[in-house]
């Protein structure tokens, strides 16, 4: 007889009247027949002393918790939940579960023969739950409530426990602190006790011994009530749902671990004080922040993540058209929940050039790739961008037709987090730049570069299309460098390089923290669809704020030929620190002068300690610079022989990690105007994004 068959055969007892051993414990009471008062009273009664008498029993009450838990459930599933696993038990098990049945708090669905708990059974079991805390309360013991949903008598070698293995105390000192939280407790004459309170005097006493180190291991990490209420008040700030606010709280948690136990101290103070700021503090351990992937190495197998996912649909490599524009969101919205700022893809000009000629169905499936993909998962403010590498070199008809494509979505998008990187390294930005013109007009995020990039201009130096990530998220105050350095030029240097070291180490290490995690399969598309942790292609990016407030108005040189060398000076010592530190550690680190979220932060901590006069004689507008700016009012006037031309280009090719050359327009420039701008822009310099604000 199967296994199978033998279950349905214990099944059936319980519809059969059986004598069965039980424990005396588990009797339940006799009920005689109440003959004196109405019968319905009398028929409540029995009933109340019967669904009572089931409670009694703490093996159905066991049963009632696990269905409540973890149903619905087959006969022999619930069987061995429940503890009863030997075939001498299969009567005892049959017996209870035959009268939760009778009482019914718990049903059977026939057809899928699962059983499951009732809402009668969910009652029963909440009052149980209420009886045995409040008759714990009523002992005059203490009790405590713990992080685990549970509520226990207090015990003092618990706590011994927990700081041996949590702090690494050593049981000596255990046992004295444990001593002296355990006499506040009694002193207080508590009846009511919650693991975290006691958490609290625990950590209280260590800090009043002296033990900061051990507290911070022994900390509980979480917000403050006052801002989950704030949270759920301010709701107009919450742009993407509920996924801001579960985002928020599980970052704010990440964010401290980070700054107490993961970060070097003086790395954590740098941060805190602002020397630097790191972005993303929350995601700094678990994802990347720039990703560069091929798209023909995504689509390969499909959607197969190995056992990740499981609630996601498999899906095969795709053989039409039609199938690439189910795939691609799928994989794209994954994708986005892997990286902190931007993922930037590779060919897909060649790959959807593949899969059809027909230039009008390849727009039409672009636009609602593009659409669908608009939906993914923002893990931040800023979010994830999803960013597409078009080289011009390819076929111009095709080419236009993507750029249509995007143009048509950036319409009827307010604020796109899907982008362009038009990579005019091999051909001419004058073929594609009226329809371009329209895009960048309508607010589209589009970046001009020669070569690989991201929208931010981080650059990709490989030659190869192979994917690679970056890890950034670390800016240097430059400014605050400088007024620490009483306008020396030669000790601003140095600080800055005392600054690095430490950083360019912090960075290191988060370079394995996340790998790790990629090895591990938590960002299962990177872990399954790429071999870039075999080839280990990632690199370090540290980027550097306020250069110019720093060189020209602090120290106090001119912007001058003087003045420029100075800051290319400054420049080269930060590249240079960075090469010979990655070569020590053995990775690649570059210098970059990009766009950085939060950084009003520098602004504020710099005019708290130096006073908001002085900073905002520093200022030219609200924020220290990133990265540089052309007026496109006066690009018409300039060559490439021009000085500012030569000292950006001059700039571009010492920063090796990218640098952001902005061109905004005002809300009133006309299409014609971004035209002639782009097309003079990319005759003169490697990289630049052109910036409408639009209404």
């Amino acid at each position: 007889m199967g296994k199978q068959d033998a279950d349905f055969e214990e099944e059936l007892e319980i519809d059969a009247d059986v004598d069965v051993d039980v424990d005396d414990n588990d009797l339940d009471l006799e009920l005689g027949d109440d003959t004196q008062g109405d019968g319905r009273l009398q028929s409540t009664s029995k009933r109340v002393r019967m669904i009572f008498s089931v409670m009694a029993s703490p093996n159905r009450i066991d049963i009632l918790r696990i269905l409540n838990s973890k149903g619905p459930l087959t006969y022999s599933e619930l069987k061995s939940l429940a503890g009863f696993k030997s075939k001498k038990e299969s009567g005892k098990f049959a017996y209870h579960l035959r009268k939760l049945l009778r009482q019914s708090l718990v049903a059977l669905n026939k057809s899928e023969r699962r059983y499951t708990i009732t809402n009668l059974g969910k009652l029963v079991l909440s009052l149980a739950r209420q009886i045995e805390e409040r008759s714990i309360i009523e002992s005059g013991k203490m009790y405590v409530r713990t992080s685990h949903d549970s509520i226990e008598e207090f015990n003092s070698d618990k706590i011994i426990q927990s700081l041996v293995r949590e702090g690494s105390l050593p049981l000596e000192l255990s046992q004295k602190i444990t001593e002296e939280v355990e006499n506040r407790i009694y002193k207080f004459q508590t009846t009511y006790l919650t693991g975290s309170l006691i958490r609290e005097m625990v950590n209280n006493v260590l800090l009043e011994h002296g033990h900061e180190e051990y507290r911070n291991k022994l900390a509980r990490l979480g917000m403050p009530v006052f801002d989950i209420q704030e949270m759920f008040t301010n709701v107009e700030n919450i742009r993407n749902g509920v996924e801001d606010i579960l985002f928020n709280s599980g970052k704010n948690t990440l964010a401290e671990y980070l700054l107490t136990n993961t970060l070097p101290k003086d790395i954590a103070d740098s941060h805190l004080s602002g020397e630097l700021h790191i972005s993303n503090l929350g995601l700094w351990s678990l994802i990347p922040d720039t990703i560069f992937l091929n798209l023909k190495e995504l689509i390969d197998d499909g959607i197969d993540l190995k056992g990740k996912c499981p609630g996601v649909t498999r899906i095969p490599a795709p053989k039409t058209l039609h199938d690439l524009g189910k795939l691609l969101p799928m994989i794209f919205n994954l994708l986005s929940k892997e990286s902190s700022q931007e993922i930037v893809i590779d060919d897909l000009a060649v790959v959807v050039g593949k899969f059809s000629k027909t230039y009008p169905d390849i727009e039409k499936t672009l636009v609602d790739i593009f659409t669908m993909s608009s939906t993914s998962t923002s893990l931040d403010k800023s979010p994830t961008i999803l960013s597409f590498r078009v080289p011009l070199s390819g076929d111009k008809k095709l080419i236009n037709t993507i750029f249509s494509a995007y143009n048509t979505f950036v319409k009827a998008t307010p604020a796109p987090k899907i982008g362009l990187v038009v990579d005019y390294e091999k051909g001419k930005v004058s073929d594609h730049s009226e329809i371009l013109a329209q895009t960048v007009s309508h607010g589209g995020n589009v970046t001009f570069s020669k070569g690989m990039s991201s929208t931010n201009a981080i650059r990709h130096s490989s030659k190869t299309s192979e994917p690679s990530i970056k890890l950034g998220s670390l800016s240097i105050n430059l400014p605050r460098l400088a007024l620490e350095s009483s306008k020396d030029e030669t000790y601003f240097r140095a600080r800055l390089v005392l600054l690095m070291k430490p950083a360019i180490a912090a960075m290191a290490t988060r370079n394995k923290d996340v790998s790790d995690l990629i090895r591990r399969g938590v960002n299962p598309i990177l872990a399954e669809k790429t071999q870039f942790m075999q080839k280990n292609n990632s690199s370090l990016i540290l980027n550097l704020v306020g250069l110019k407030e720093a060189v020209y108005k602090i120290l106090g040189h001119k912007d001058d030929k003087e003045g420029k060398e100075i800051l290319n000076k400054v420049l080269e010592t930060a590249v240079d620190i960075a090469h010979k530190k990655g070569q020590e550690m053995g990775i690649d680190v570059s210098i970059a002068m990009v766009d950085s979220d939060e950084l009003t932060r520098f602004v504020i901590l710099d005019s708290e300690k130096y006073g908001k006069n002085s900073i905002m004689d520093v200022l030219e507008g609200d924020l220290y610079s990133q990265g540089l700016e052309l007026n496109y009012a006066e690009l018409g006037k300039l060559t490439a022989k021009s000085d500012i031309i030569s000292e950006y280009n001059k700039i571009s090719k010492t920063l090796d990690g990218g640098l952001l050359v902005k061109l905004p327009f005002d809300p009133k420039a006309k299409e014609d105007d971004i035209k002639k701008a782009i097309e003079k822009a990319s005759s003169l310099i490697s990289s630049f994004k052109p910036i409408k604000h639009t209404k």
